[in-house]
């Protein structure tokens, strides 16, 4: 029974969240549960369920069970850790042995290790929880465009690029685009010449997109993820995360 109010929207931004689960009755149950209190839940049954997924969401939290089809949730959780550094991982699982504890944050990378059964309303705060860190964490990590002059000024404030119209209407779109990702032809599409009827070509598309990696790459660190990811067979996708400023 639910004790904590029906649609809590306290969770720090709209938290997109991937549930794995091989249990139909209860990946139903946790996926109702959490979206009644505000979470964004895509929910399957296997890893290979997840990465059909992955191609085209950008997931805050990953909730994994241990026990899946096919490739183990271990497994899963590793690869999610390894591709998505600066997500968060809770396993949820019926295995309460040390051991698989310990492998499950030291293989695994898993932020919370629970076993089941767990409180659903308990599972709402520990998410909740992870979710704030999170948003503290990106935050000190976010660009700040200006629409004013067209400057975007990093994290680190000797972090300072100067944009031309176009780049700023690809980042304009991007950061407001769902999961941050848009297709290469709606990309196309700003710059048409409303006059001649024509759109940018998917080759000069991609050039510029190249010259504004490259200004970010130029002030980023030696390891950090790429600012604009391709996303095969869509488009691309904005990975790093910018608020405007006027």
């Amino acid at each position: 029974m639910n004790t904590l109010p029906r649609d809590t929207r306290d969770a720090p931004w709209p938290l997109v969240l991937a549930l794995v689960e091989d249990d139909r009755l209860l990946r139903k149950e946790i996926e109702v549960h959490l979206r009644a209190h505000g979470f964004d839940v895509h929910a399957v049954n296997s890893a290979a369920g997840l990465d059909d997924l992955s191609a085209r969401i950008a997931f805050d939290l990953y909730l994994i069970d241990l026990n899946l089809p096919g490739e183990n949730g271990l497994s899963l959780c590793r690869r999610v850790r390894e591709s998505r550094p600066d997500a968060g991982i809770v396993i949820m699982t019926a295995r309460v042995a040390l051991n698989d504890k310990i492998a499950g944050y030291k293989q695994g990378g898993a932020d919370l290790y629970l076993t089941k059964p767990v409180s659903p309303d308990e599972l709402v705060l520990v998410l909740l929880s992870l979710g704030r860190l999170l948003k503290q964490t990106q935050t000190a990590h976010e660009w700040s465009m200006s629409l004013r002059d067209r400057t975007l000024l990093g994290p680190d404030q000797d972090q300072k690029l100067r944009l031309t119209s176009k780049e700023k209407a690809i980042l304009l779109a991007l950061v407001q685009a769902k999961d941050n990702t848009l297709e290469s032809g709606v990309l196309c599409d700003l710059f048409a010449d409303e006059d001649a009827d024509a759109l940018m070509s998917k080759h000069a598309l991609e050039e510029l997109i190249a010259r504004l990696r490259k200004k970010f790459k130029s002030v980023q660190a030696d390891g950090d993820e790429p600012a604009i990811k391709s996303v095969w067979g869509v488009g691309y996708q904005l990975c790093v995360r910018i608020k405007f400023v006027h």
